[in-house]
């Protein structure tokens, strides 16, 4: 009868234990409060009833999204945007559906989870770059059209010089700009309450794209005014002539040397011959005139020639025609034959040097821009200092008188010319240099002897196959 008693005593005592142990987990599984220590993206949520939890964050993350991005461009202007305006977003579903599930599931399951609830629920952070990108752009568009141009020099019509300025160019960085809000964010993490947070201020980040030619460049080059003017007269060449000598001039205009670079008067012949073509005009062939292509360019050479005397320049290649011509004093002209003789020079004014020719009213005039002291000058002066007696050619006429002579035909003196180039400072001269000495042949008298005499000049022969002032001989 004891025993019996004890054995009730004992089972009464295990199903008390039993339903102590029942409620106990009951009251355990069935609480709706988040676990004491947990935490979510920075907020302590531990021991609030989940569907607080739930309220509290996804206010906390609301206000995070709005939290306002000033960002400070240039010329002070700022525009401001809200975090989820600029593609920012808080991922919450993963945190929720967590707390959520702590009233899911059966007794023992929600038991099991509720022992293994995290400590930490883990808020991812979304960036939208595409968003972010748009949003910049629109703002500053205006900044990207703004591309870089290169300065400009401009030499008017009454040969002033004038600059344009350059344009600088910018580029936004968007990508560091959304480094550097989400550092920002990052910084100041996620916000542990529903109090406004901070704005986050920031200076646009863009970088300066600077042109090939800034206005300082362009100026440091010396083109500084009109150093020398030069022109020569036209009179009454042939249309042909004109022609040449006008596309010549058109080809040379604008062509711009650097310091110690050599003009090649040889390339500019090139070129407009490629370019227009040159038409028939009078030639120096083998010393007598003679019709041909391109008969004129000599003008342009030579008066190019006599302005960068009297720029002082360095000249390199240079010969006078065999012949004098009617446009410039004698030494004072440079000659061209293709493929035989140029006419070059050294740009030796340490700056940089721009040539504008043109022709106008039937004179050609040649300009050169640069840089040159105001007190200083170049005089150019040339003196025949020989005069050669013209050489006689005999040709015989049979039907004239045995014995007899007649002139047909008077010849021309030729020439020896020194030229010389005299430096003025301060109006006074400074220096005295010679040139060139020149010699120009001159044109024999031709006497007609009758008889059967044979033909004979007191010249030697002439046997320079030389074309001057032209392309080819016409046929």
């Amino acid at each position: 009868m004891i025993r019996y008693k004890k054995l009730v005593l004992i089972g009464i005592t295990l199903l008390l234990l039993a339903a102590a142990a029942w409620g106990a987990l009951w009251f355990y599984a069935t609480r709706s409060h988040i676990p004491d220590g947990v935490r979510a993206g920075g907020a302590d949520i531990g021991g609030l009833p989940a569907d607080e939890a739930i309220t509290l964050l996804s206010e906390n993350w609301n206000q995070a999204e709005q939290r306002k991005v000033i960002i400070e461009g240039i010329n002070g202007k700022q525009q401001t945007w809200a975090l989820k305006e600029l593609g920012y977003q808080i991922k919450r579903e993963q945190a929720l559906a967590a707390i959520r599930k702590l009233e899911e599931g059966s007794l023992w399951e929600r038991a099991r989870y509720r022992y293994h609830f995290p400590k930490e629920l883990v808020i991812e952070e979304q960036w939208r770059q595409d968003i972010f990108t748009k949003m910049v752009k629109k703002e500053w568009a205006w900044m990207e059209a703004m591309k870089p141009a290169d300065a400009v020099r401009k030499i008017t019509p009454d040969d002033r010089v004038l600059y344009q300025p350059h344009n600088v160019g910018y580029k936004v960085d968007e990508k560091k700009l959304l480094e550097q809000v989400k550092q920002a964010v990052k910084a100041g993490s996620a916000p542990s309450s529903a109090e406004e947070a901070a704005p986050i201020r920031l200076p646009l980040p863009f970088t300066k794209v600077m042109p090939a030619v800034t206005l300082e460049q362009l100026k440091a080059q010396g083109v500084d005014r009109m150093i020398v003017s030069f022109s020569t007269s036209l009179g009454s060449s042939s249309a042909g002539r004109v022609h040449n000598v006008s596309v010549t001039a058109r080809v040379l205009s604008d062509l711009e040397l650097k310091p110690g670079e050599v003009f090649d008067y040889g390339k500019i012949v090139q070129a407009a011959e490629q370019e227009y073509g040159y038409r028939e005009a009078p030639v120096i062939l083998n010393g007598k005139l003679a019709p041909g292509i391109g008969g004129g360019i000599c003008q342009v050479s030579s008066t190019l020639y006599h302005a960068a005397l009297q720029a002082g320049l360095e000249i390199v290649e240079r010969r006078n025609h065999s012949l004098p011509v009617s446009y410039i004093p004698r030494g004072q002209d440079a000659t061209f034959a293709q493929g035989a003789i140029n006419f070059r020079f050294k740009n030796t004014t340490g700056k940089h040097l721009v040539i504008k020719s043109r022709v106008e009213n039937g004179t050609l005039t040649v300009k050169l821009f640069g840089t040159m002291p105001e007190n200083e000058r170049y005089e150019i002066e040339s003196e025949t200092v020989e005069l050669i007696d013209p050489p006689v050619k005999e040709i015989t006429d049979p039907g004239a008188p045995l014995g007899s002579r007649r002139v047909i035909e008077q010849g021309k003196a030729g020439y020896k010319v020194e030229t010389y180039r005299i430096h003025y400072r301060d109006g006074k001269a400074v220096k005295r240099e010679l040139i060139s000495r020149d010699t120009y042949k001159g044109q024999p008298t031709v006497v007609q002897i009758g008889g059967s005499k044979p033909n004979k000049s007191s010249s030697s022969k002439n046997s320079e196959p030389l074309l001057e002032d032209g392309i080819t001989a016409a046929e």
